[in-house]
């Protein structure tokens, strides 16, 4: 149990830190929660980016997580998971289960009126292809 985890009431626990997040928070940005809930088998959104970094956690399920420059991971509930946005491409954010709903809330941090995603084209995906570790098959 570390040191912070030893202050905290029963029933408290924190999953994730990840300090080095600050430093990319746009300014001015403000919060946004958001659930996202995708039926068996869905796909998720096709290739997008974000306008500044997300945090969220996996509470339901399986989600296949693949960002630009990462092997593609599947996250179950329980699982927290990180997204700098910006320039990165999010490839895959897909229900992992075929029978079964799967769930995740996030907390992104971006400029006012700004998108919550942005389709990336299929010509800038072609441009970007050395970046992705796994390739299409």
């Amino acid at each position: 149990m570390s040191a912070e985890q030893a202050h905290l009431p029963p029933g408290v626990e924190v999953i994730t830190t990840l300090p080095e997040a600050t430093a990319l928070i746009p300014a001015g940005a403000e919060a946004r929660t958001i659930r996202v809930t995708l039926s068996p088998g869905d796909p998720g959104a096709p290739p997008h980016r974000h306008p500044g970094p997300l945090f969220g956690y996996v509470t339901r399920g399986e989600i296949l997580f693949e960002l630009e420059g990462q092997p593609p991971r599947v996250l179950k509930a329980g699982d927290a998971l990180f997204e700098p946005g910006g320039d990165v491409i999010h490839y895959q954010g897909a229900n992992n289960l075929p029978n079964a709903q799967s769930q995740l809330v996030v907390t992104m941090f971006a400029p006012p009126g700004t998108p919550v995603l942005t389709v990336v084209s299929a010509e800038e995906l072609a441009e970007r292809r050395h970046l992705r570790v796994t390739q299409p098959r």
